[in-house]
């Protein structure tokens, strides 16, 4: 298994100890998003992608953040002792979506992600920088220089417009009065904001 690509986003202004977002590409065929560069006591660090680890609210059944004190859908008090501890006894709060199960694949990722995170500092010092990290990025880069060839595969939006000749309907379009509504119109005529004042 070979990182075949490596994005990085530099934060700018970082306040906290969190330098840059990565995304890398394993074999040109899956990636992974969301890894975070850290500014450690010995360096930069990866830190893998995360999610916040929740507990159900016993009245309403609804998911809070483990250090809510108040549910904050029915605003019940929660349990202190719902939290997950790890081997030294702190409160686990955060779990790893994806992870190197051994330590040979987690050396490769982290020498390979912070070699890429020190050329996109060199990279972000010269003059129209642009992060490779960004969408835009991406849709300048992949853009075709030439219309793409016809596709043969019809999809429905291609049937639809082939169908009609008539303009489409237009959304936001008030319905049609019903003649059998004999309710006075309240804004004194057809203008929108007519009779308000």
């Amino acid at each position: 298994m070979d990182i075949t690509e490596v994005r990085i986003k530099l934060m700018e202004d970082s306040d906290d100890r969190l330098r840059a977002f990565c995304s890398i590409t394993f074999d040109d065929a899956f990636v992974v998003r969301d890894l975070k560069i850290i500014d450690g006591s010995n360096g930069p660090f990866v830190a893998m992608p995360s999610r916040k680890l929740t507990s159900h609210c016993p009245k309403c059944g609804y998911k809070n953040h483990l250090r809510a004190a108040y549910c904050s859908h029915c605003g019940t008090r929660m349990k202190d002792d719902r939290a997950v501890r790890d081997q030294e006894g702190r409160t686990k709060l955060y779990a790893d979506i994806a992870h190197p199960i051994n330590s040979q694949c987690r050396e490769m990722i982290q020498d390979r992600v912070i070699a890429e995170y020190n050329k996109e500092l060199e990279l972000a010092k010269q003059p129209g920088y642009v992060s490779r990290y960004d969408d835009e990025y991406e849709e300048l880069a992949d853009a075709p220089t030439s219309p793409p060839p016809k596709s043969s595969i019809t999809t429905r939006a291609d049937k639809a417009h082939s169908q009609s000749d008539s303009p489409a309907p237009r959304p936001h379009t008030a319905p049609a009065k019903d003649s059998s509504d004999n309710r006075p119109d309240p804004a004194g005529g057809g203008d929108f904001g007519a009779g308000i004042f």
